[in-house]
Order: structure tokens, then sequence, then C-alpha cells
């Protein structure tokens, strides 16, 4: 197993979608992957990823996908503009027997981890796929941060809203006092209740986190 796939905890295995026309590269792929201890799915066809996919992205734990670039039907390229179409957001590594720069350059700009030519290399496909679900793993925890960041802003009062939502705009205390016609103090109350519902210490923190609403 590739060092960079170790350590994982039992409830987070990630699951590896292969798509090739190639039987035997995907029985190769199928049982590398298992030997990783990861979760296999493969696929002779993009419209068969697309379709176990329709209902969104996997949700039990970091995912990627291995897609050739040369298929039958949808390309690989295709198939990964109809899984972002979708809102299918796991990273994609590329393969293929027949990889030029343009095409590179074309999967690299949308988004691709990794391109890789065969004859594939075990350690390879397993670094890319390391580097891919650790990608994931990011994508999921800001995806969870944000869900829990959403349930605490709504669980405010009004008052409360209106005061952080001017903190996030850089908005002194006494600017804000001004605005509402308040003091100070009762600012600073609210601002203090707001953070602790929140969840977050410090202003920085808070402020980062409102990227996360796209303000």
């Amino acid at each position: 197993m590739s060092g960079k796939l170790t350590g994982l905890r039992s409830t987070e295995v990630p699951t590896v979608f292969v798509v090739d026309d190639d039987e035997d590269v995907r029985d190769s792929l199928h049982q590398l992957l298992k030997s990783a201890g990861l979760n296999a799915n493969v696929f002779s066809h993009g419209e068969a990823l697309i379709d176990a996919l329709k209902d969104g992205p996997v949700r039990e734990g970091p995912a990627c996908i291995v897609l050739d670039v040369r298929l039958k039907g949808l390309s690989g390229l295709m198939v990964q503009q109809e899984l972002s179409r979708h809102g299918i957001s796991h990273p994609v590594i590329f393969i293929t027997g027949h990889g030029d720069i343009v095409m590179t350059v074309k999967a690299m700009k949308a988004g691709a981890v990794d391109f890789l030519t065969k004859p594939l290399r075990d350690q390879d496909v397993l670094d890319a796929i390391a580097e891919a679900v650790d990608q994931d793993r990011t994508r999921l925890a800001d995806a969870s941060a944000l869900q829990d960041f959403q349930k605490r802003w709504l669980e405010l009062t009004p008052r409360q809203k209106q005061v952080m939502h001017q903190v996030a705009n850089g908005m002194l205390v006494q600017q804000i006092a001004d605005e509402l016609g308040v003091s100070e103090i009762t600012v600073k109350i609210y601002r203090g209740e707001g953070m602790k519902r929140l969840g977050v210490e410090t202003l920085a923190e808070f402020v980062q986190k409102t990227k996360l609403l796209g303000w």
C-alpha cells in the first residue's frame, strides 16, 4: 500500500471509480486498488459512471475518479464536463495511452489532479490517488463546515445577524452602534452572543468562515 494511503480511519475508506474500456486495464486497476485497501468501482464507459453518480457525490467518505481519456461513446473530457454539470466534484485523474500536450493542458485546466500515460506504474497510480483523496477530504471538510455554519447562522436572532453581518463587512463597533442607534456596549453584547452561537472564538475565525458563504 502507498504510504500516503495508510492511517485511514475505518469509516473513511476512500472510494475510487475507474472508467476504462480496456478490460485488462480495468481488472489490473481493480486488483491494485483492492490490495491497497480502497473501495473500487469499475466501469467500461463514462455513461455508466455518470449514471452511478447522478444522485450526487459520495458522502460516506472521500472519493476520486480514474478516467481514461479515449473511451467509446463519451470521451473522458466529455465525461468530466458532464459530471461537473451534475455537481459531481470528486477529483479526476486522467489516464491514456495516447496522451499529447493539448489533451493534457485541457485536462489540467478542467481541474484534473494528474495525467498518467499507459503503461501505468502502480506507485504512480497510488500516489495520484492519494493526492486526489486528500483534495476530496478537504472538500468534504469544507462542505461540513459550511453546513454547520449555515445552521448556526439561522439560529441567530435578527439583531445578532445584523451586527455580525456588519462585523464581517469590516465595520467598527462605534460605526455599527451609530448606524443601529444603540450603545457600543450593546453592539459588543450582540457580537459576543453571535460569536458564541456561531462557534467561533476570534473575529479572524469568524471572517474566515463567512467566506464559505460567499460574503
